[in-house]
């Protein structure tokens, strides 16, 4: 019996799907690389959703913030990844 259950173990077609999960390679390098891709995409949204409220602001808020119309407008039409 030892030796049908070492045939059986050895071969990487019969590893389970826990087996999987438990071992830090190939699925905990995906997680890893999704989560910073979906924290680089939040990031980068965030970013737009400053610039936006950017060119809602009014004249007397600019000025406030030290931004001219134009600095804001500038800012404000930049693409989200930049």
């Amino acid at each position: 019996m030892d030796t049908i259950d070492t045939i059986r173990c050895a071969g990487p077609a019969f590893r389970t799907q826990t087996d999987l999960q438990s071992r830090p390679g190939f699925v905990g390098r995906l997680v890893f690389v999704l989560r910073s891709v979906a924290k680089q995409i939040d990031h980068m949204l965030e970013r737009r959703r400053g610039r936006l409220a950017l060119l809602e602001m009014t004249d007397d808020q600019l000025k406030d913030i030290g931004l001219s119309r134009c600095d804001a407008h500038r800012e404000g039409i930049r693409a989200f990844w930049e």
